[in-house]
């Protein structure tokens, strides 16, 4: 099914921004996740996105991170780190008055080197076929960045196998063509 937004747009789906149309930057490998993906992702997160602390690791276009913030969650990190990237998520982020919204330039795996922070939803959208799931799992799990029971979005590649830690359990999951989506609650380590 074809899209009627022209090329590097995203369309935020509800909440205070609804309808609004963003600009995103022309860089390799940045897509916005779908709009009938992040409609069913931000179905299944509406009971906890309202104040909810969010980190969208692999930001590119913002539509999951803006999304979150348009939907009330009360603080939203957007990192990556393309220079392009950054300064149009800045612009937009601007644009709407998205006070809750901050934007960061750092590689993930720098990033999640750094002094942590706890988040209560975290969005995992690498770019395809570069293997960075893994990694940024095994990190965000390690470090301090996960609140006790946070939710975690992955989406990759249909065929990837997702290497879970123990205490993070699948919640839903679904594919929209070569695209696996899931949503994972991590529990508290005891």
């Amino acid at each position: 099914m074809k899209s009627n937004q022209p090329r590097n747009q995203l369309r935020i789906i509800a909440g205070t921004w609804r309808g609004r149309s963003l600009g995103f930057a022309a860089v390799p490998g940045v897509r916005p996740t779908p709009d009938r993906v992040r409609e069913t992702l931000f179905n299944w997160l509406a009971p906890v996105i309202l104040g909810a602390r969010c980190l969208d690791l692999y930001a590119g276009s913002g539509a999951l991170g803006l999304e979150a913030a348009s939907r009330g969650a009360a603080e939203v990190l957007l990192v990556d780190s393309d220079p392009l990237v950054v300064r149009t998520l800045r612009e937009q982020s601007g644009m709407l008055g998205a006070d809750q919204v901050r934007v960061v330039e750092a590689d993930s795996g720098a990033f999640l080197r750094g002094p942590a922070e706890p988040f209560d939803v975290v969005f995992l959208d690498p770019p395809f076929r570069e293997q960075r799931l893994p990694a940024a799992i095994r990190q965000l799990e390690a470090g301090a960045w996960l609140a006790a029971e946070a939710w975690v979005y992955l989406e990759a590649e249909r065929e990837l196998e997702l290497p879970l830690p123990p205490n993070w359990e699948l919640y839903r999951s679904k594919t929209a063509g070569q695209v696996a989506y899931h949503l994972v609650r991590r529990h508290p380590v005891v």
